[in-house]
């Protein structure tokens, strides 16, 4: 895959339990764990699963009547890349400003300046 792009939430959520899963999924899989609980349609997640796969998220090979399905996106590059994007849209690519957003009108505690202060040195040494 050459870039990763954003995925809209629909495609998003079926990611996340296609990453939780050991692959194979399958779109059973994919009701089982989420559709019912958003009230999808099995053609709903073969719908959103085929649009994973021409974005180049999931792999897909028939076995049988059933088709299933292998990320071919990390779920830890996916998230380096939205929060690399949110980080230039909102913050500046700043961690401070990030920080600041956060923590503005909220008390830091000493615990939390103290993991703070150590997470800086590791990154600095």
């Amino acid at each position: 895959m050459d870039k990763i792009k954003k995925l809209p939430d629909a495609e998003f959520e079926v990611m996340k339990v296609v990453w939780a899963n050991e692959p194979p999924v399958t779109t059973a899989v994919i009701m089982e764990q989420i559709g019912k609980e958003k009230e999808w349609k099995i053609q709903t997640i073969v719908s959103l699963m085929l649009r994973l796969a021409e974005r180049g998220f999931l792999r897909s090979e028939k076995n049988g009547k059933e088709r299933e399905y292998f990320p071919l996106v990390a779920r830890e590059d996916y998230l380096k890349f939205e929060t690399g994007n949110f980080m230039k849209q909102y913050h500046d690519n700043s961690l401070f400003n990030l920080i600041n957003t956060l923590y503005d009108d909220k008390a830091l505690t000493d615990e939390d300046i103290d993991e703070l202060l150590k997470w800086a040195k590791e990154r600095r040494d």
